[in-house]
């Protein structure tokens, strides 16, 4: 849920998933960003808003006299900053109603003759040219989660110059253990299902003279998924986070492959630094704008969505949650494993197998961690 239009991917040619209908994915996906509310949240992310602005105007060398090429424009701000940026061309491309929007926007502020929106899957689009920058904002949630990079992957392969940049650059993936009251409200929501499920049994039997209880186990594990195996949005504070944040994956723009980002598997190492009851891991990202090695960015700008009293963004952070909740100590170590990969029901949602071993200080032995989350 992180663009300024997201309207981009059939999804079914290059660069996107294979075997993907174009039909169904815009029913599941594209269909969210057509409306102007949930343009009108991202837009007032001032987190998210200023990162762009500032990576911009600050490095107005890479836009004045240059194409450009904007990937999911939404309401077409980026397009539009970048013309005022001193852009020759910019070529805005949304699959979504949402480019009608855009087009009147571009036309309001006098930016016609320079901005071209382009109403089409990006995968379908042909350009007159090839363009020197391309400006995507295509971050979901924990990253990856919407699979809008294959969409801007596909662009660069077919559009970017040799010596293009990419706006953003590289994007980086980070966990860290935390301490969280949300362990205890999911366990309270999903006992509380249960019951609920009980109750239902005795009734249905004494009112209705049929016997349900072979479901249980079925709904039990319905339940479990829900309440206990999806991962979580949250806000988490900075007191929250129990030990030092690790790095789960980098990416570099300019040459991470569909492949790459398909399936992303990473071991790391986390240290607790205070006595707390450990109760799951807090997961974020940032991305970061410095153009490229022998096109470097004149002002390097970072957009992060860490955990933050003050800066807090609409991406929040993803949580996945311990149970039972484990007691650590200052000096534990964590080894994580980590696989995160495309549910087979929707590819832009996301299956995470993680594996945590724990290292006390103490001398003790804690259980291991294991355990697959959903991210939806």
């Amino acid at each position: 849920m992180g663009s300024f239009g997201h309207g981009v991917s059939g999804g079914d040619r290059r660069g996107g998933a294979s075997g993907v209908d174009k039909g169904v994915d815009f029913a599941q996906y594209f269909c969210t960003y057509a409306y102007l509310y949930h343009q009108k949240e991202m837009l007032s992310d001032r987190v998210r808003m200023d990162a762009y602005y500032n990576s911009v105007f600050k490095n107005k060398k890479h836009f004045q006299g240059k194409t450009v090429l904007d990937v999911g424009t939404g309401s077409g701000i980026l397009a539009i900053w970048s013309a005022q940026a001193g852009a020759r061309k910019v070529y805005a491309v949304e699959a979504t109603k949402m480019s009608e929007h855009a087009r009147a926007l571009v036309k309001a502020n006098n930016l016609q003759d320079v901005v071209e929106v382009i109403e089409a899957s990006m995968e379908d689009v042909t350009l007159p040219e090839k363009v020197d920058v391309i400006i995507s904002e295509w971050m979901g949630y924990f990253l990856l989660r919407e699979s809008m990079f294959d969409s801007v992957i596909c662009a660069r392969d077919r559009w970017l110059k040799p010596n293009g940049v990419m706006y953003p650059s590289h994007a980086r993936m980070w966990m860290a253990p935390i301490r969280s009251a949300l362990v205890n409200q999911k366990m309270n929501q999903y006992e509380g299902a249960m019951d609920d499920w009980y109750s239902f049994l005795e009734e249905t039997k004494s009112y209705y003279g049929v016997d349900m209880s072979i479901l249980t186990r079925s709904f039990d594990e319905e339940q479990k998924k829900y309440f206990l195996h999806t991962s979580l949005w949250s806000n988490l504070q900075p007191e929250e986070v129990i030990g030092t944040p690790a790095i789960v994956c980098e990416i570099d723009c300019l040459t991470a492959t569909v492949q790459d980002i398909a399936e992303v598997r990473s071991q790391f190492s986390c240290k607790i630094h205070t006595d707390a009851r450990l109760c799951g891991f807090g997961g974020w990202f940032d991305v970061h704008f410095r153009g490229r090695v022998d096109n470097p960015a004149e002002e390097e700008i970072e957009l992060t969505t860490e955990p933050s009293e003050e800066n807090s963004t609409h991406w929040g952070q993803q949580v996945f949650l311990v149970q039972p909740p484990r007691n650590v100590c200052r000096g534990d170590s964590l080894n994580f494993s980590f696989v995160m990969k495309r549910t087979i029901e929707n590819h832009r949602l996301m299956e995470i197998e993680l594996g945590c071993e724990f290292k006390q200080s103490s001398g003790e032995q804690l259980q291991p961690f294991k355990k697959t989350f959903c991210i939806e």
